[in-house]
């Protein structure tokens, strides 16, 4: 597609469309899903798993649409991506919990000897074979509309608002650069990147703030800057503890313009009132560590502030959140207020 096209992305989760074992039908069935919310693109491609050969946990278990081509990008441009449209595709999605999941499980880089799981008993449908998910409970909700807005129905009492983004968004990764599982994993002979740790293309960032309204900025490494997207969420809180948000088919619309001769080094976005700047390492402390120096960067070459008042105003002005602390890699987001700046009111 051209610079400053529009395109419309239908995006499966891959809760209940990646077990070859296990026939859609039958998954959602167990949850109460009639077969008429089960959406046809999702049953043919679990048609095509026996085809796939990069599935599984050495690539990551997410469904990815893509690539998107982007004419005339070339390495060291900058693909701008405004997130116009985001909306449920089905009525349901998924979150799965076990007592050693996300930031309780043994490969979390918090975890201790000696340290204990959550008091999680694991609950198999019926109808469905045991040891599909080991000592994992999933919870399907239902969303829908509640005083005008859309919600998910947590429980009887409880209602949250949607907040709908794409977990990944990525360009190509670099040619030789691999991110596992595992820190320093030998890339697979494929050359296929997991789709799990996200860097500095961009993946699987998990970062909730990319929704309706904000703006992403990636780095272009590949002829056509090859976009994909995928891991679709209604909701999800900052760090998405337990391992997955709730994990929900969506649909999205996007304007991708390409910016030329403008390198970026890591994602970063903006909103209407912040701008977004993101550290991305294995080690938290070193994903805190990058995004405060991207901040001060930022405030220098865009706002003309000297280094040690970016780092000053870094300090008292601007929020760090973990924004995702399960997938192996680490992302720290800053928010940079842009109500402030006077010249910005």
């Amino acid at each position: 597609m051209r610079s400053g096209e529009t395109v419309r992305v239908d995006t499966l989760s891959h809760q209940g469309f990646t077990n070859p074992d296990i026939h859609p039908r039958d998954y959602f069935g167990a949850f109460g899903v009639k077969p008429n919310e089960i959406l046809p693109d999702g049953l043919a491609f679990w048609e095509t798993l026996p085809e796939r050969q990069a599935t599984g946990k050495r690539y990551g278990g997410h469904v990815l649409t893509g690539p998107i081509y982007i004419e005339g990008a070339e390495p060291g441009d900058t693909i701008a991506i405004d997130i116009l449209d985001i909306d449920t595709r089905v009525p349901y999605g998924f979150n799965n919990t076990a007592p050693t999941g996300g930031v309780m499980a043994t490969f979390y880089p918090g975890w201790r000897e000696g340290d204990e799981g959550l008091d999680i008993p694991a609950e198999i449908p019926p109808g469905l074979p045991a040891g599909v998910w080991p000592d994992v409970r999933t919870h399907l909700y239902r969303t829908g509309m509640y005083r005008g807005e859309e919600v998910v129905f947590f429980a009887d009492d409880i209602i949250i608002p949607t907040q709908k983004f794409m977990g990944i968004i990525a360009v190509a990764s670099p040619t030789g650069e691999f991110i596992g599982n595992t820190e320093g994993e030998a890339p697979p002979a494929t050359g296929v990147q997991n789709s799990t740790p996200p860097g500095k293309f961009g993946g699987n960032m998990d970062v909730r703030d990319l929704n309706v309204g904000t703006k992403l900025y990636l780095p272009v490494f590949q002829p056509g800057a090859q976009i994909f997207i995928g891991d679709p969420h209604s909701c999800q809180g900052d760090g998405e503890v337990s391992g997955t948000a709730i994990e929900h088919s969506l649909a999205g619309t996007f304007r991708i313009t390409l910016i030329k001769n403008v390198e970026t080094e890591l994602p970063w976005a903006e909103t209407d009132d912040h701008w977004i700047m993101m550290g991305i390492h294995w080690d938290l402390d070193r994903a805190m560590r990058i995004a405060v120096a991207k901040t001060v960067d930022f405030l220098v070459t865009t706002q003309g502030l000297t280094a040690p008042k970016a780092y000053s105003f870094a300090s008292i002005a601007v929020n760090y959140h973990n924004a995702e602390v399960v997938d192996r890699t680490q992302v720290v987001t800053g928010h940079i207020p842009k109500s402030v700046f006077k010249r910005r009111r």
